[in-house]
């Protein structure tokens, strides 16, 4: 069974904004946290986005589920394009709540997730996330209230 994915109801971005998100989660001279882990772009839509983190091992807890941290990983950074697609300059953006409801154990498969904006501030968004196995039971849910600093210089090998 596939995952029933939302992408269809987001506007695509404008080539310009797409093209400055090519790079996302794959910068060549630097290494953050969810490269550590693993994640991967898939698509990213006008306040929509979707990752995929690949299965392996190093990503379980002792009783051979996905741990739960990994998840919450997923969660976290799958929002950021759909939150900043809409900036031309580089802000920093900070998390200020999240809730995570795991719905389902994940064993020895994929995990993609996609986020959406919920409701979009001046400097607070909100946001939804849905978060599917590769076989496509719905695993968890999570709910994020995001910052929206200021612009400021992008970190060194930071495109976007």
């Amino acid at each position: 069974m596939a995952p029933t994915l939302r992408n269809d109801q987001f506007d695509p971005l404008p080539a310009e904004k797409a093209e400055r998100w090519e790079t996302f989660l794959n910068w060549p001279d630097v290494t953050f946290f969810p490269n550590v882990v693993g994640l991967q772009l898939e698509e990213v839509k006008c306040d929509y986005a979707r990752v995929r983190l690949p299965f392996r091992d190093e990503l379980n807890q002792p009783a051979g589920i996905v741990h739960g941290g990994a998840i919450a990983t997923v969660i976290d950074t799958v929002v950021v394009p759909a939150v900043a697609w809409i900036f031309d300059e580089f802000r920093p953006l900070l998390t200020i709540d999240m809730n995570v409801r795991y719905l389902e154990a994940v064993q020895g498969e994929d995990i993609i997730a996609e986020g959406w904006v919920r409701r979009r501030g001046s400097s607070i968004v909100f946001l939804d996330v849905d978060v599917w196995s590769g076989s496509g039971a719905l695993c968890a849910t999570g709910s994020l209230t995001y910052k929206i600093g200021r612009p400021m210089p992008a970190p060194d090998g930071v495109t976007r």
